[in-house]
């Protein structure tokens, strides 16, 4: 790490602690002995979503979360378990070190998370996922769950 003041190629670490998702760390230029700040964060590779009709786009946390979120309308279900959910999902990825994956990929991790979290939410949201257009879809899927 480069000293800001000198210039200096050579600093040591005093102290290091860790600070909301970083890594704060308090330094010393070994040459001028000024001591600086410095903020380390894990950066997580972009995954790109291919959607249905073939388009590519960013995947967006937020577009997913107010969709599970929808589905958990009036249920007992807290916005930090909707987020540790969508961590899960997004770690998932970054862990795997994977850049690309579709929106049905996403989906069935979505359904997955919400089998676990809540029954109703699971067929509310497997209804919009899945297209449901008639009655006898909603019939399969809560068979599948009995």
């Amino acid at each position: 790490m480069r000293c800001p003041f000198c210039n200096y190629e050579d600093t040591k670490v005093i102290d290091s602690r860790p600070s909301d998702e970083k890594k704060r760390r308090r330094r010393e230029c070994t040459n001028c002995g000024k001591r600086f700040t410095t903020y380390e964060v894990v950066e997580k590779p972009t995954l790109m979503v291919t959607k249905h009709d073939g388009s590519i786009e960013a995947f967006d946390r937020d577009k997913l979360v107010k969709g599970i979120l929808s589905a958990l309308k009036k249920r007992p279900i807290s916005v930090d378990q909707v987020n540790k959910l969508v961590d899960e999902i997004e770690n998932n990825y970054a862990n795997a070190m994977q850049t690309e994956t579709t929106t049905s990929e996403i989906g069935d991790r979505v359904l997955h998370g919400l089998k676990d979290l809540d029954l109703v939410a699971y067929v509310r949201f497997a209804s919009v996922y899945k297209d449901f257009n008639d009655l006898d879809n909603f019939i399969s899927i809560i068979k599948e769950l009995s």
